[in-house]
Order: structure tokens, then sequence, then C-alpha cells
């Protein structure tokens, strides 16, 4: 019982790991096999955690989203550390602004919040590749998550202090994430990563791995000198669920490290949710079990940028831009039926803290917007590709011209006149991961991986045929983790090869931040139309800046930031999303507030853009058959 009850000390000791600022060391967090527990410093201690993404979750919402946690009863939080968020390029890092990790671990140690940190390498996470940096796809043939010699992952050599002496600490620090999963199983792999971490925390810190509950993936994720945990959602027997760790951790505490709240949105399926009944039920069961939970997601947070990741599952499914996850805190931070439901539980096992919990952040409809076309891609190259284009006879890779997200431009020219229709064409799995297609400026259409990778085109000889690919996010789960993206085979017409390509590696983030294109508030004369192209406007706030949601009226596709931020990719045709969230700590209460819109494949006549006061996540419709589904 007192391995159920146990409340929270305080106390840490700074050390590194070398990918990221990891704060760790404690006087003693241990396994105790006699009676099924963790020991905290000597005493019984068992912890009730929720998941919470400091890089999917705003600098200045930090606080309030670790209180709100805090007050539903929580004692630790469970985090993870994107290498790629942190090692932009080899040997850049960055730990400022949002990235800076140490100040949101001295918020967790203000609060008493215990840090469970899962610093990778590699985290899934439907983050972009799994949190593994697209620099490392610069060696063509490496083999991700392998002790391959020559090919595999090597580990960053930094080595950042933590900042502060924050009194909370990770005591248990996570060994890779799911490995048991990966098709590689390469036990020298894991102690490799054992021999590093080892190096790095000591002898004594306890180091455990996360596989999901089944003696398939428990077989390839496990290693002599980790403690195995598993990861499950709710279930009618949380004790057979438990029982695949038993296999592994016959004596010890049982450790749900992944209790799964809600669930991810793919672009063209239905909004995932779950009952918060059932949810709570749950937890419920696995806390009069003695076992140790964290829920995942406790708030799920967004997808801002180009950071949303993608499974493979048969076929390429990207994630939205909104990682809401039903989580029991909102995508906006604000406490949902499913918080309280789970908090009543928490209760019944341990004092609750005093106080109402913190409420919902303010809202806003700032209403519509008009925009203005600044111009077409394609129009602008001098401004988003400044250094120029790269001549290759044949399409190179995103990772061939050292571009890690966005987009890229192929240019080439029609060999001969094609008076009929004549295919362009990509071989299977070729375009990564669409390409909006023109002929002589004008829209032709797109190829799409999984999808359509055939078009018809008629035009003489020495017409200009330009391709802008869109990255929509690199696999994070799946059988394929190196995904490459571009074009990564020859493109024929009429089953004759292309050559002779013009490569602009597009960078429209630096174009938005140094404030071109200049915004406009007015939209008379402006001409929208098909293909990729900018558009700007301007709003302002009556003078509050509170959070809202962006809303795309008769757009399609594309990128949006405000007032230079990339709040993240839109797709209203594909859905479920039909809103972006922006917090108001982007906006500005009394000056301008700047938009800029990357539409791809076409914008409505008279454009604009809704802000409300409330998201919509619902709406689907089919990526195959064009047919609107509805979630039940």
């Amino acid at each position: 019982p007192a391995c159920r009850h146990s409340r929270l000390g305080l106390g840490l000791e700074c050390s590194q790991l070398p990918w990221g600022q990891v704060c760790a060391g404690a006087r003693s967090f241990q396994v105790d096999y006699a009676h099924d527990c963790f020991r905290k410093d000597g005493t019984p201690f068992r912890y009730i955690s929720g998941s919470i993404h400091y890089a999917r979750v705003p600098r200045p919402a930090w606080r309030d989203r670790l209180l709100k946690m805090y007050m539903s009863g929580l004692n630790a939080v469970q985090v993870y550390v994107p290498w790629n968020y942190h090692e932009p390029l080899p040997g850049v890092y960055d730990f400022s602004g949002d990235r800076d990790l140490g100040h949101f671990l001295d918020l967790t140690a203000e609060l008493g919040l215990l840090v469970i940190l899962r610093p990778g390498p590699y985290i899934c996470a439907e983050w972009e590749m799994g949190g593994l940096p697209a620099w490392l796809l610069w060696k063509p043939d490496i083999v991700l998550r392998s002790s391959d010699p020559g090919k595999g992952l090597a580990l960053p050599q930094r080595q950042p202090r933590c900042h502060g002496a924050a009194p909370s600490r990770p005591p248990t620090p996570q060994v890779e994430n799911e490995y048991g999963s990966y098709s590689a199983c390469d036990y020298d792999y894991l102690r490799h990563l054992l021999a590093a971490f080892r190096t790095r925390l000591g002898p004594d810190v306890l180091l455990f791995t996360t596989d999901g509950n089944s003696a398939a993936e428990l077989r390839c994720g496990t290693l002599q000198g980790l403690y195995t945990t598993v990861d499950f959602g709710p279930g009618p027997n949380v004790t057979a669920a438990f029982a695949p760790q038993r296999l592994y951790e016959p004596k010890g505490p049982l450790v749900n490290s992944e209790y799964y709240t809600g669930w991810l949105d793919y672009w063209g399926e239905p909004h995932a949710s779950s009952s918060p009944v059932q949810v709570a039920r749950g937890l419920q069961d696995m806390l009069q079990l003695g076992a140790n939970v964290n829920m995942y997601m406790f708030q799920g947070g967004t997808n801002f940028g180009y950071w949303s990741g993608a499974d493979y599952k048969g076929c390429y499914k990207p994630v939205t831009t909104s990682y809401d996850y039903d989580a029991p805190l909102s995508e906006a931070g604000d406490p949902t039926e499913k918080l309280f439901a789970i908090r009543t539980v928490i209760g019944k096992f341990q004092p609750l803290p005093e106080g109402p919990m913190p409420p919902a952040t303010p809202k806003y409809a700032y209403g519509h917007v008009p925009l203005r076309k600044q111009g077409e891609v394609l129009e602008l190259l001098d401004v988003l590709c400044p250094g120029g284009p790269i001549r290759s006879q044949f399409p190179l890779t995103f990772e061939a011209v050292k571009q890690a997200h966005g987009f890229v431009l192929y240019r080439t020219r029609l060999p001969r006149d094609v008076w009929d229709p004549a295919p362009l064409s990509a071989p299977p799995n070729s375009v990564c991961d669409r390409a909006y297609v023109l002929l002589n400026g004008e829209y032709q259409g797109r190829l799409e991986r999984d999808g359509q990778m055939t078009l018809n085109l008629t035009g003489q000889a020495g017409a200009r045929l330009d391709l802008l690919v869109e990255n929509m996010g690199r696999i994070n789960f799946g059988v394929n983790a190196s995904d490459f993206k571009g074009l990564l085979q020859n493109l024929s017409l009429d089953s004759a090869l292309l050559s002779d390509w013009l490569i602009y590696p597009l960078d429209v983030d630096s174009a938005v931040t140094r404030g071109w294109p200049l915004p406009t508030t007015q939209a008379e004369g402006s001409r929208a139309g098909l293909g990729p192209a900018l558009y700007t406007g301007a709003f302002q706030t009556p003078g509050v800046a509170w959070d809202t949601f962006v809303k795309f009226p008769g757009w399609s596709k594309g990128q949006l930031w405000i007032n230079g931020f990339n709040v993240g990719r839109y797709w209203p045709v594909r859905g479920p999303q039909q809103t972006l969230f922006v917090p108001g700590s982007l906006l500005s209460a009394s000056a301008p507030n700047n938009i800029t819109l990357l539409e791809l494949e076409g914008a409505p006549p008279r454009p604009f853009v809704l802000f409300l006061d409330r998201p919509l996540f619902n709406q689907t419709v089919s990526a195959r058959a064009g047919t609107e589904l509805r979630p039940p």
C-alpha cells in the first residue's frame, strides 16, 4: 500500500546526455523487487504521470499547462527530447526560446513534478522522422537505428549545461523508444546506447525501455540492464495487459509508460476520440494494481511548422498539424471532461492539491481578414531561392541538396513537341510527397505519393515544366524509417526520360521572417487562381492578444505564417482538421498582425481567412473517393 500512496520529494544533481540538455542524478531511485515498487531516496514511490511535449506548446504557455497537470493530481510529467529540434545541422545547436529545455525543467521543478525524460535518440512521437535529424540521410545508404558499421546512428556530441539548479530530476531515463516495433532488431545497437547512457549518467541510474505489450514487440525491444515497461490503452483486463511485462520483469513495479488517453489524427481520416469514462476506468484499474502510469498524452499541443511526422501502415499516412489527441488538456490547453474524470480517480489514491483548477485560456473570434495575392511562386524564385538553382542531369532528393523541410522546385523543358496528350509519369513511391505540376506557368495538377502518379500533358518543345515538391513529414513509425524526400527517381514523358534539371531549394521561412512579402490589408484587385502562390494580409485585434483558431474557407492546401511564425500546414479539402490553432502569444494587441499564406493548389475567388473562438476538427474528405466522411 505504501507504494500506492507515496508523494513526490525533491532533489537534483545535474549530468548530461550527449544529445540534449538532460538533468539527471538523484540520491537514489531504485527498483524494489521484493515489494514490486520503486523506491525514491529509500521510500516506496509510485508515479502518476502525464506526457507533455514542450516542442508542441509555446514557451509562454508552459507554466499554465504544467500547473494544470499538477492540479490534476499528477506527481510527474513525461517529456520527449527531439534531437532534430535541437541540432538542425551537424554541430549546430539551439536551446533558446521555445527550445529552452532547461527553462522547461525549471518550471517542472517549481511545481515539484518529477520528470521522466525520453531523450531517444529516436522518439517516434508522431514527430518528423521520429526526432532523428534529416541530415543523417545525407548518407544515402544509412541504416537508421542500427549498429551497421559506417552506416548506423552516431550520437551527437553536444554536452550542454543544465541551466539553473532545478530541484526535480528524471530518475529513470528511457533508452530509445519502442525498438521492438522496428525491423532491425539489433541488440548491438541497444548495447551501444546503453553504454552511452552509462558513460554519461553512471552505473546507478535506473534506465528503462518502452514497447507494446506483446511478446513480439518485447522480444526485440528489451535488453539486460534496462528495466522493461509496456504501453497500452484502455481495455477490459489490465492484469492481462500487464502480463507480457511480467514475462520480462517477474518482479518489480508494473509500469504503463504510455496509457493512451486518445489518439492522433491523420489527414483524410476521421477525427479520433475516446470515452472519458473508459479512460478513467482503465486508470483506476491500473492504480488499484499498484501500477505506475504515464498518460499519453495529457496535453498534445500542435505540430507547428513542418514538425508533424507520418506513419507507414501499408501506405504513407501524414499526421495533421493539430496534435490535440483528444487529451485531458485540449490542444489550446483547456481542461476537458476527461481531465476531471481522471482527477476524480487520482483523488481516490492520493491527496489532490488544494485550490481550483486554472480556467481555460480566453479565446477571441477576430473575424474575417481579406488577403491579397502577392505573386506566384514561379515569379518569386529570386526571393525564395536567393542562392539560385542547382544543375543536375537527373533529379536530386531534398537530402542531396541539404534541404530538410518544406519545398523544392524542379524545372526542366519538354524535349519535343507533344500535340496529343502524353503521360508525365513517375515510378511508384518516387514522388515524396506531393508534386504540383506547371507547364509554362499554368497549373496542370499534381502527382502524389500512394496516389496519382501520371498526368497527361501537351506542349511545344522547350516548354518549361516545373514541379514544386512538398515534404509532408518524414516517417516516424513503420518499416521504412529512411524516408527520403523529393523526386527519388527519374520522370518520363511518354516513356522518354526527362533530363537537364534546375533544382531550387526554397527557403520560404527566411523570406517571411525578413518581412517579405509585405503584408497588405487590401484584397481589391487581387486575382486568385490555380497553382502555388503567396497571399498576404493583416489584422488588428481589439486590444487583446488571445488564443484563436483560423479557418480557410475555399482554400485547398498550404502553409500559414503569422507574424513570421510558421503555424503549420492547412488542408481543409482533405480534413479532418479545418482550423489551425493560433496561440495568443504570437499576436500583438497593439500593432497589425501579418498573415502570409502559401497556397499550393487553388485559392478562392475572393481570398480571405476567418478567425474563430473554437476549433473545427471533424470534417473529412476522402483522399481516394472524394466523398465526405463524418465520424460517428
